[in-house]
Formats: structure tokens, C-alpha cells, sequence
């Protein structure tokens, strides 16, 4: 049977997400960001397309590693200026029935306890169809803005992270019980007091004694989506995520990758179809593939060698504008992306910071396809075939161009080989993405939280235990 692929539209609520200087492009909106009808039409657009979602990601701070300035960031608008990206989630949701609304925050700079309202209010208002994409955020800048002083280490931002998720996990699933809210008008009783629990969670990194503020939503907790491609991040994707993100250049890169994820998936009591695996790949397609090639060729005159170099120095921590264009990149311990740079430094391919850039310059870190939609086809099934990856994260080129390119085209071509989905299932973003509930399975973590009476009295007996150890050591 021909295996379904999937497709993710990879945007974000600002102008140059990761094609820097296309945005000069005459045919390019994205510098109508601030408007909610470049959103709405292109939610649309990606609804009769058949998405599985739009997936919105984010940053908070800037991009200041390049020339050690935030300059050329600012001046080719870089990922910044760039608007929140949760705001879109009601107006997305009022455009379309079924496309999922996947929304970016950091478990850096967002508090738990203020979020899960947040993220609970967009699952309310979508009717169950928004995604949490969990990161730990990359960026020293943002983490100076809010007072931190700088990130946390690389694999410390995943403890806090781990730590951060089960907050979540208790107020989503065991603050609330099923049936706590009864609405009885004869009674005047709205929420029965005795199914709502505070969660009592005392933490390395978080205190929240209390109850969450929010009735529990449509799918409760939100799919959870997540990009860990370092050793810890990936370990924190298998554990925790539903839809991984991942931005692997080549075939072996990413066969290797899907299949690591899928055994560390098992390997933590959940099965391998408990995550379905996207690659960042940019496509550039039209009738022929003549077409399509004078159409890259086009882009290209547009692309930025500052901006491609700006963005590769935040995500990989490296400075790239202190070396010479014919220089390579080499490996340097950072505090950024780590698969980045293992890539770019210790990759099958020796890379040239010009190089570098022009790779950069459409797409960011995925590869970039070419063609007419029958070459482009072949592409993806083959590439589904030989990696066992689930589906494709589609930045753009141009936008809402590069997209439209696809439903237009591509996704026809698909359609034609029962390769690609004809409609939407019904029921929540979770229901639709795995048709088996609303909720997260029995096989996920979140599931020891729902008993949150139980989880406190464990805890608590933990908690002194841990001190009758100390007493006898100090003894």
C-alpha cells in the first residue's frame, strides 16, 4: 500500500523566517505579518491543501552572534521584528474547520502556571485543534531581556524543561477531574469543589501549590510538539512528543535520526507510531520542471548573504562574520544548537562560510526541492521510503507563493498517486493526527498525573524519605 505523506507549513509571525532578503521579493507578503488576513487567507490556502497544520515557530530575543551586532539582523529584519505567535491561534481557528494551529513557547521564558491558562484558553477557543511546540530557547539575548542574565547550559535547559512539563501535566490532567464542571441550574452548582485539586507540586525549578484556572479543554493537553535533534533533546522528544521536528539535510542524516527517535520512543513504554517525524525541506515547484528552475533561479537574486550568515551565527553560536568567505567552518564548543554545529563542523561535507551562506540563503537548515510536481513527488516518496519520516515541514520561499505552488500543484499530484490525504478525519488536532481519542494515550507520561491525589501522597512520602536519609548522613 502506498504509505500517506504528511505536510506541516512552517511560518512565523514576523517577516524573515528562513529565507532572509526574500521578503524584497515583488510577489512576497510576508510584510504583511501584522495583518490577520495574510493569516487567514493563508490558513485557508493550507486547509484545502489538506495540512495537518500550520506551525507557527518563535523566538524571543534577536540575533546579535553575527559581527557580534544585532545590525544586519535588524536591517534585512531578520526574525525580527516578530509578534506572538499565540495570538493567531482564534483568528486561524475562525478561518478553517480542521487545520491543526501548532504555536511555538519557551519553557525558558514562559512560567508553567501563567502558560497552561494560556495554552488551555487557545484550546478552548480552536475547539481542540492547537499544539504546544515545547523549546529551550537558544538565544542569550532573550534571557538577558527578561532578567536572567543568560541561558542556562545546553543540557540543564532540558532538566528544567522535563520539570516544566510536568506542571503542565499535572494542572492539564490531574487538576480537573472528568465531570467537575456539571453546570446544574436546578442546584446552583457550576463546578463540583471536590473533582478540583490543587496539584501541590514543589520542585528543583517551580513551586505551584495550586489548582488550574481553566476547565479542562477539548484535548486537554494540547499536542505536543517539539525540534530535539541534540542527544538530550532528542531523548526529551522521544519521552514527551507527539510531532517531532527535525531539519536533516541529507537522506542518511535523517534515516539515522527517525530511527534513533523511534527506538528511544520504545525504549521510554510508548511505541513507535507514537510520533510521527517532519523534516524542514523548502519546494519550489511549478508546471515544469524548466518552471520550477527558472523560479529558483529568480529567488535566488533575492536571497541575503548578511541574513543567510546571521541566522546560521545565532542557531549554531558561532560568529561566522569574523572569518573569510573561502574560509571552513569548524567545530567550537557553544551554547546554542548543538546539532547544528555537529552538522556544519563535523557533517559529511566540508563547508565554506560562502558556501554556508548560499545554502542558507532559501530554507535555512533543510534541503531545498526543485521540479515539476512529478519530479517533486518522486522525491518525497522516495525520501519516505528510504528514512521511514512521516512527513515534511514546508518553509517558504516566497510567501503565501511558495505554498500555494504546493496545493496548487503538488498536492494534486499526490492525491493522484494515493500518496496523499483527500480529506480531513473529524474530531480534535490529536483525534485527526492519530484517530484514537481526544487525549493523550495511557502510554504517555502525562498519564501518572491524572490521579493527582496519589502523585501528592507519593510525592510527599518521597520528599521524607529523602529527608530521613539526610538525618542518618548527618548523623
Amino acid at each position: 500500500m502506498t504509505r500517506q505523506i504528511r505536510f506541516n507549513a512552517f511560518d512565523m509571525n514576523c517577516v524573515g523566517h528562513q529565507s532572509p532578503g526574500l521578503w524584497a521579493h515583488p510577489r512576497d507578503r510576508s510584510w504583511q505579518y501584522k495583518d490577520l488576513e495574510y493569516w487567514t487567507d493563508l490558513a485557508k490556502t493550507l486547509e484545502r491543501g489538506i495540512f495537518d497544520g500550520i506551525f507557527i515557530a518563535d523566538v524571543i530575543g534577536y540575533y546579535d552572534v553575527y559581527k557580534q551586532s544585532n545590525y544586519h539582523a535588524i536591517h534585512q529584519a531578520a526574525q525580527i521584528p516578530v509578534n506572538d505567535p499565540l495570538q493567531l491561534a482564534a483568528p486561524i481557528a475562525l478561518a478553517t474547520e480542521h487545520l491543526g494551529i501548532g504555536i511555538t513557547a519557551s519553557t525558558s521564558f514562559e512560567h508553567p502556571y501563567t502558560f497552561a491558562r494560556r495554552l488551555s484558553t487557545a484550546d478552548h477557543h480552536t475547539k481542540g485543534r492547537v499544539g504546544w511546540n515545547i523549546v529551550t530557547s537558544y538565544l542569550e539575548s532573550g534571557a538577558k531581556n527578561i532578567g536572567q542574565g543568560g541561558l542556562r547550559r545546553h543540557d540543564n535547559r532540558y532538566e528544567v524543561a522535563a520539570e516544566y512539563v510536568e506542571v503542565l501535566y499535572k494542572l492539564f490532567e490531574g487538576s480537573w477531574e472528568e465531570g467537575a464542571v456539571v453546570r446544574d441550574r436546578a442546584r446552583r452548582i457550576f463546578t463540583d469543589p471536590g473533582k478540583v485539586h490543587e496539584i501541590g507540586h514543589k520542585g528543583k525549578f517551580f513551586d505551584v501549590p495550586g489548582y488550574h484556572l481553566c476547565e479542562p479543554s477539548p484535548q486537554r493537553t494540547p499536542v505536543l510538539y517539539q525540534a530535539g535533534a541534540s542527544g538530550p533533546g532528542k531523548a526529551f522528544a522521544a519521552g514527551h512528543a507527539e510531532c517531532i521536528f527535525v531539519a536533516a539535510p541529507t537522506q542518511p542524516v535523517l534515516k539515522s535520526y527517525v530511527a534513533d527517535v523511534r527506538r528511544q520512543a520504545v525504549a521510554a513504554g510508548r511505541s513507535a507510531g507514537d510520533v510521527l517525524i517532519y523534516n524542514l525541506i523548502t519546494i519550489i515547484v511549478d508546471e515544469t520542471d524548466e518552471k520550477a528552475q527558472a523560479k529558483f533561479r529568480e529567488y535566488q537574486q533575492y536571497a541575503s548573504y548578511d541574513g543567510a550568515l546571521v541566522f546560521m551565527s545565532g542557531w549554531s553560536g558561532i560568529d561566522f562574520g569574523q572569518y573569510a568567505p573561502t574560509d571552513l567552518v569548524k567545530k567550537v564548543e557553544t551554547n546554542a544548537i548543538h546539532s547544528v554545529v555537529e552538522h556544519l563542523a563535523g557533517g559529511e561535507k566540508s563547508w565554506t562560510i560562502e558556501e554556508l551562506a548560499l545554502w542558507g540563503g532559501i530554507g535555512g537548515l533543510g534541503p531545498v526541492f526543485v521540479g515539476s510536481p512529478a519530479t517533486i513527488a518522486d522525491i518525497l516518496q522516495q525520501w519516505v521510503e528510504e528514512t521511514d519520516v512521516d512527513g515534511f515541514n514546508l518553509a517558504y520561499a516566497v510567501t503565501p507563493e511558495s505554498f500555494e505552488d504546493v496545493v496548487n500543484h503538488l498536492v494534486p499530484e499526490l492525491q493522484k498517486r494515493g500518496a496523499y490525504p483527500t480529506g480531513y478525519k473529524p474530531g480534535t488536532l490529536r483525534e485527526k493526527l492519530f484517530g484514537r481519542g481526544d487525549h493523550l494515550p495511557k502510554t504517555h507520561p502525562a498519564d501518572q498525573y491524572r490521579d493527582i491525589e496519589a502523585v501528592k501522597r507519593a510525592e510527599a512520602e518521597a520528599r521524607q524519605a529523602g529527608g530521613r536519609r539526610l538525618e542518618a548522613v548527618g548523623a
